[in-house]
């Protein structure tokens, strides 16, 4: 197995209200019969073997049942096009949980994985949210719930979650997505991000 470590950002958008119940934990059963959304990632820093990883971004797309945990998850990769081939390698492996690593747990509720793809991602941060766009598959953009105190972000402290690290901002989202394979269109549902770091190997 190859060692590897990897951190930078990461942030999801699904379909159901605010907050997903299967983000709490994989057993609580989600808003509707079909959980749909997508994470997006972006590597700041990190190596994989010899190849450096920082700069590049991936999108997971994927559909799951009512309850995670039941596994038969249908999911889509891919992958910034700016990628070399050995980077695009590395990251394929990190989100399948070859080489170990959270998405390695993630990977054992996969029942239909389709194949990788290449495409331009870009990934911005607005003041107060995030967006992604998959050329010609996936627009997604959210906005940080206002607290009490409106200069500061509503955040989870100190929850457990397999990808995302500890402190997550929590927020609403709205996405378009169709790629051939997933289409769907969600406005003013569940969303959040945080800094992450994996490591493996």
């Amino acid at each position: 197995m190859s060692d590897w470590w990897v951190e930078g950002l990461l942030f999801e958008n699904c379909n159901c209200t605010a907050v997903c119940p299967g983000h709490i934990h994989f057993s609580q059963k989600c808003t509707h019969d079909v959980c749909r959304g997508f994470w997006a990632i972006r590597f700041d820093d990190g190596r994989f073997d010899d190849e450096k990883l920082g700069g590049i971004s991936a999108v997971i797309i994927y559909e799951t049942p009512p309850v995670m945990i039941d596994g038969g998850w249908k999911q889509r990769i891919v992958i910034s096009d700016d990628a070399t081939a050995g980077q695009y390698r590395a990251v394929e492996e990190i989100l399948t949980g070859v080489h170990g690593g959270p998405w390695r747990i993630l990977a054992s509720f996969v029942a239909d994985a389709l194949p990788t793809r290449a495409a331009p991602i870009a990934i911005d941060e607005p003041p107060t949210g995030k967006r992604v766009t998959v050329k010609g598959m996936l627009r997604g953009a959210i906005e940080a719930i206002r607290g009490r105190n409106r200069a500061e972000p509503v955040n989870f402290v100190n929850i457990f979650n397999q990808i995302h690290d500890s402190t997550q901002v929590i927020a609403m989202g709205s996405t378009r997505c169709d790629d051939g394979d997933f289409a769907f269109s969600i406005e003013g549902t569940h969303a959040l991000w945080s800094r992450f770091r994996w490591t493996g190997g």
